[in-house]
């Protein structure tokens, strides 16, 4: 009976992080204390014989409900793969058949059609029988083609991941009532997530396909590796591999393992995958729960854990953010010396048990062998100490809320901490800012150091310093003229963009669309002027608000402001407020493929140029539900039919509202 007791607890246990986990939320257990928890399941299942029907030994480990398609079946089921930390398993599975070697990535498993030459649906794995079609964002994701020279039926599956460095460059520019993510992989299904009128922030955040398996094709081809190179030449991105045997397997394994501990690795990954090279073989075997015997296993390293004593917490400052590092007394791990690990921010502070300075035992992992992660502490019931002043530039500090998470984070209340100027100038020159190509943050910090640049405006002067900066080590006429044209390229701007590159606290790129599409870039400068406020705008709020007129207000920050409209010019945009469009005060759900208007997009944005209200999902509130397939058995369908809203197709739409 107790044992039973346990299996249920640690069933409920790692559902709850695993639904963290995979469906973008805060991770309340690290991959660590999972997969502890996990084996110690699996060992209690063995001996009793007790499985709960949501046991995660018998689920994929995802159901992802995310985006706004529609849940569908797969054509093929998605099963997980058996995973093991030994070796020995793997060799004694894969026998004396040829294998192949390929990166675990850690991101959200997509799966890719193609048709005639031409991408027809793309869908995340969900539970591995039923996923959601998020084709609408197929065009936003790097490394999967839209058009194939091959016409025949095709089925590829791969992650879409997030590398560190963008990871990192996304993360340092949120500064807004979200907080920070937690690692890619969340980063990835929070981007995944975004709806239609979102979809080209998929591009911003630098999400990846990389195909790891050709699932089907029309034509013979039944080596595992020559599929890959087929889907190389057919343009895919596609994951790292190399051909091994069962005898030669620990060496294989061996090195690439020292790729991922020399911190080469820019991908997130969380182990290695075997599979054989006889894709007919593989497809052979039985099913266990939701792994198919023969498909592949996975290989997961063991996180070393060592207990160290907290020596102080480090507060750095980037953007508005004051984040702790733990520093401790020095550990090996994984064949490095680790000395510090980052504690996110104050609720993980608070979760963990993190108390006074040499009072505090720590156990600390090195994360997937990469990243330094403190898992618990032992404050002993003390507090640890947060900063009043920011360490960087003295100034007050404030402890912010979210109003999504409630989580706590430190923030510098000086908007214009010397410590923020580098993260800033990257976002003042990224894609969503003033897309200034050629500008790295590399180079930025190069020019700054040189003096050619003081303030943003600068950037628009920088052909002042031709003859200093074709000289600079790594510079010439070619890459010097690049820089120029892409800075001429964007004299004329977006409003939304530019309000977001001014790097204004609280406020981001959701933030400035919501300014702008109910003030137009006149209304927007009307207010700033008059000092009248934006909380009356929905999702602003008083706190937003009252952080751009206290931004505004400040002489060094105007002057800039004024400096900067010397350099570019705004484009004009009106309010969308609409008064007698043909959708107005309606509310339309729109799902599937569209076939008279361009995109959904192009749909969605009619429906708002006419007053109407375009959502995501299917609400007692919603009028209409779009689909061209109305005839689906959809969670969107079932939704409207169950709360007596009229389904109508497209051409249905434009007779009443076209």
């Amino acid at each position: 009976m107790e044992e039973k007791n346990k299996i249920e607890e640690l069933v409920e246990k790692l559902n709850q992080a695993s639904d963290a986990y995979y469906n973008d939320k805060d991770e309340i257990m690290s991959n660590y204390e999972w997969d502890a928890m996990f084996d110690e399941l699996v060992k209690l299942e063995e001996e009793t014989g007790y499985i709960l029907p949501d046991s995660p030994t018998q689920k994929t480990g995802a159901d992802e409900s995310i985006g706004e398609g529609n849940r569908e079946a797969h054509e093929y089921p998605a099963l997980s793969l058996k995973k093991s930390k030994n070796v020995s398993d793997l060799q004694k599975w894969a026998g004396d058949r040829p294998i192949w070697l390929s990166w675990k990535l850690d991101g959200i498993t997509l799966v890719a059609t193609y048709d005639n030459g031409k991408l027809t649906k793309l869908m995340t794995r969900g539970n591995g029988s039923i996923g959601t079609n998020i084709t609408y964002l197929a065009a936003y994701i790097s490394g999967l083609p839209e058009k194939l020279s091959y016409q025949g039926h095709m089925v590829v599956r791969g992650e879409a991941v997030i590398s560190y460095d963008d990871f990192n460059r996304l993360n340092d520019m949120i500064d807004d009532s979200e907080e920070s993510y937690a690692n890619p992989r969340n980063l990835v299904a929070g981007t995944l997530s975004l709806d239609s009128k979102r979809a080209s922030e998929v591009k911003d955040r630098c999400v990846s396909f990389n195909a790891f398996t050709l699932v089907h094709i029309d034509d013979e081809m039944i080596s595992w590796g020559e599929r890959m190179n087929f889907l190389s030449d057919m343009k895919f991105n596609v994951v790292d591999r190399e051909a091994t045997s069962a005898d030669k397997l620990q060496e294989t394994i061996d090195k690439w393992t020292k790729i991922v501990r020399s911190g080469q690795m820019n991908l997130p990954v969380d182990g290695l995958v075997i599979t054989f090279d006889d894709t007919d073989f593989a497809q052979t075997g039985s099913v266990t729960g939701h792994h198919a015997t023969n498909a592949g296993m996975a290989f997961k390293w063991q996180d070393t854990a060592a207990t160290t004593t907290l020596d102080h917490v480090e507060w750095s400052c980037a953007m508005s953010t004051i984040s702790p590092v733990a520093v401790f007394d020095v550990v090996n791990l994984e064949g490095t010396e680790v000395r510090r690990a980052s504690l996110c921010n104050i609720s993980e502070m608070r979760r963990l048990g993190i108390g006074a300075d040499r009072k505090t035992s720590l156990k600390v992992i090195k994360s997937n062998m990469i990243i330094p992660k403190v898992i618990e502490a032992d404050g002993h019931g003390t507090d640890f100490e947060i900063p009043k002043e920011c360490p960087v530039c003295g100034f007050e500090t404030k402890i912010w809320v979210s109003d999504k998470t409630e989580v706590e984070t430190l923030h510098c209340t000086n908007p214009n901490c010397a410590a923020k100027h580098l993260v800033k100038y990257t976002r003042f020159v990224s894609k969503s800012g003033m897309d200034i190509d050629g500008l790295s943050e590399k180079t930025i910090n190069k020019f700054i150091n040189e003096k050619y640049i003081v303030d943003f405006a600068d950037i628009y002067d920088i052909a002042n310093h031709k003859a200093d900066i074709i000289q600079l080590e790594g510079f010439g006429e070619k890459s010097y003229a690049n820089i120029i044209q892409s800075i001429e390229n964007r004299r004329t701007i977006e409003p939304v963009n530019f309000i977001f590159a001014l790097c204004i606290p609280m406020i981001g790129l959701d933030a400035a669309k919501k300014i702008i599409s109910t003030c137009g870039t006149d209304g927007f400068m009307e207010r700033l002027n008059n000092d009248t406020g934006f909380e009356d705008i929905d999702g602003i709020g008083v706190e937003k608000s009252n952080s751009i007129r206290s931004w505004y207000m400040d002489e060094n920050n105007r002057a800039l402001f004024e400096k900067l409209l010397t350099k570019v010019e705004l484009k004009k945009v009106e309010a969308t407020s609409i008064t007698d469009g043909k959708c107005m005060g309606l509310t339309f759900c729109i799902t599937g493929n569209v076939n008279h208007y361009k995109n959904r997009q192009e749909f969605v944005d009619y429906v708002e140029s006419q007053g109407g209200n375009v959502t995501g999902s299917v609400s007692k509130k919603t009028n209409y539900l779009v689909n061209n397939d109305n005839a689906s058995q959809s969670n969107k369908n079932l939704t409207a039919i169950k709360n007596g809203i009229p389904i109508i197709t497209e051409e249905e739409f434009l007779n009443m509202f076209g």
